[in-house]
């Protein structure tokens, strides 16, 4: 008699999907969004630049939970985006999710621009280059430092739980698979349910994730 699977393969499968649906999205999302300050920041001399910085460094550490909450006040029917109806989907994990990475992304982002050497930017500038010439050269030295910071950021929105669980619900279909239900919120609702050896097998691979997310930053961080 064939043995049953711990975790129903759907079910599984349908997991997988939103929680890569959505952390990728977002982090897309905040790549476009995150890249752009970093350059800015990094480039410009203005006043107040220390305290630009201090706010995109205090956000890499702002509390999920917090995040979740204003999002969800936020799309609610109260809320100023209550008319798009983003109460318990995944675009509204998109969004939390979002604004959880962006900092992280800036944040790492902008530590590798401001890494180059001035003596790089200056030769470029001497050999008649633009200001987008010098920002492209830029960007080609900072580029691992770029991407250690938005695989941080994928990091940093693949494990998270508490923003995806209050704007999201954690919701499954009556067929059992997922409609806002992550990796992480799994997790926690197989916990509860008891259901230790599901929760052990979803865990798993949501490390195996941040096992390989860690493993390009390291290999980035070595070249």
């Amino acid at each position: 008699m064939p043995l049953e699977p711990i975790v129903e393969p759907n079910y599984l499968r349908s997991i997988i999907r939103v929680s890569l649906t959505v952390s990728l999205t977002a982090v897309a999302l905040s790549t476009l969004l995150s890249l752009p300050i970093a350059f800015l920041v990094g480039f410009a001399d203005f006043r107040g630049k220390r305290l630009v910085t201090a706010v995109i460094n205090t956000g890499m550490g702002f509390p999920s939970v917090v995040v979740g909450l204003l999002v969800l006040l936020a799309i609610s029917n109260n809320g100023p985006l209550g008319s798009l109806n983003l109460v318990y989907t995944p675009e509204a994990m998109i969004i939390s999710q979002c604004i959880l990475a962006a900092p992280v992304i800036t944040g790492v982002a902008l530590s590798a621009v401001e890494s180059v050497d001035d003596t790089v930017r200056n030769a470029a500038y001497g050999i008649g280059g633009t200001r987008t010439d010098v920002a492209l050269i830029t960007l080609k030295e900072a580029r691992y430092g770029v991407i250690t910071g938005i695989l941080a950021g994928f990091g940093r929105a693949v494990s998270e739980v508490g923003s995806v669980l209050i704007v999201g619900g954690n919701i499954a279909y009556a067929d059992g698979t997922s409609k806002t239900r992550t990796i992480t919120t799994a997790i926690t609702f197989e916990t509860r349910r008891g259901e230790f050896e599901t929760a052990l097998v979803l865990g798993a691979v949501l490390l195996v994730l941040v096992l390989l997310v860690n493993g390009l930053v390291l290999r980035l961080g070595g070249r």
